[in-house]
């Protein structure tokens, strides 16, 4: 892990760091099954830990960090896509969401539709370019 990276999870209170870092654990695991998304790069974006498909071009910037109105662990996408439309109206009750851009989880979360969000977001330019 990157020391600037490393940094931000430390900045984080014990329970909301360990949250984050299984966030973390399944944007990988989800990226090593997902067909076509290769290897992630972590990096910070806008302050935020954020993972690219910068090797395949197969998805946008996820984001992970602590929501702001409600404290919980997030996940953020380009508020540009379309993803969250879709995300709500596959999962409208398993998530809470921030705007065009956010999904907030909650304490004991979908696994599954956590995961299938997470693929979503990795694979979008790729399955964009498929449907087009």
């Amino acid at each position: 892990m990157d020391q600037a990276v490393a940094a931000v999870f430390d900045g984080y209170s014990g329970p909301l760091r360990q949250r984050l870092l299984d966030l973390r654990r399944l944007i990988y695991e989800t990226a090593a099954v997902t067909d076509g998304v290769g290897a992630l790069e972590e990096t910070l974006k806008w302050g935020q830990v954020s993972y690219l498909t910068t090797a395949s071009g197969s998805g946008t910037t996820v984001r992970i960090d602590r929501d702001t109105v409600s404290g919980r662990p997030a996940i953020y996408v380009n508020c540009k896509t379309d993803l969250l439309s879709r995300y709500r109206e596959l999962y409208p009750e398993a998530f809470g969401y921030d705007g065009d851009r956010g999904v907030v989880v909650g304490d004991a979360p979908d696994q599954a539709a956590l995961q299938h969000v997470i693929a979503m977001a990795l694979t979008y330019h790729m399955n964009k370019k498929s449907a087009g």
